[in-house]
């Protein structure tokens, strides 16, 4: 059995004149709401194995937090370019590359692929947005990652900031 858990970055700051995109960082929200979310997959005894991330700042950033609260070793995060506002299929491909045999694998996203592909992954349930911050864990019945398949998961846990 192994666990995926979704993560969409944190809240961040909008886009400056002429700065890229890809180099957004996060606004003071998402730097609060990055260790909370952090504490709360650690509070329910989720520590993941291996971390894929998309290498954007905004994106690296809630990595790097929620991974220090969670006490992974930073040696377990992957960046890979392909993860930056990928489309579901691309994020399907890169967990099946590069996830292995990790018993827990965690993947920090961009919507709207994240939320897409979170809504096509479960066979239990759709999620119709992941807001910012919000981590979605999900079970498999695979032994690897590369026969991860579309509606193959039985729904864990679903959280953002703001749930009570």
């Amino acid at each position: 059995m192994l666990r995926l858990t979704l993560v969409r970055h944190a809240k961040t700051e909008p886009a400056y004149d002429g700065q890229e995109d890809w180099d957004r960082a996060l606004e003071a929200r998402g730097q609060r709401d990055a260790p909370e979310m952090g504490k709360r997959l650690k509070d329910r005894g989720f520590k993941p194995d291996k971390v894929l991330s998309s290498p954007a700042v905004r994106a690296l950033t809630t990595a790097t937090i929620m991974v220090r609260e969670l006490g992974i070793s930073a040696g377990n995060v992957i960046q890979d370019e392909r993860l930056y506002l990928a489309s579901p299929k691309d994020m399907l491909r890169v967990i099946q590359e590069l996830g292995g045999n990790a018993p827990h694998l965690m993947l920090f996203g961009h919507n709207p692929g994240i939320t897409e592909f979170a809504e096509h992954i479960s066979r239990e349930r759709s999620i119709d947005n992941m807001p910012t911050c919000a981590t979605y864990t999900v079970q498999f019945d695979i032994a690897q990652w590369r026969d991860l398949d579309w509606n193959a998961g039985l729904n864990v846990e679903f959280d953002y900031p703001k749930k009570s």
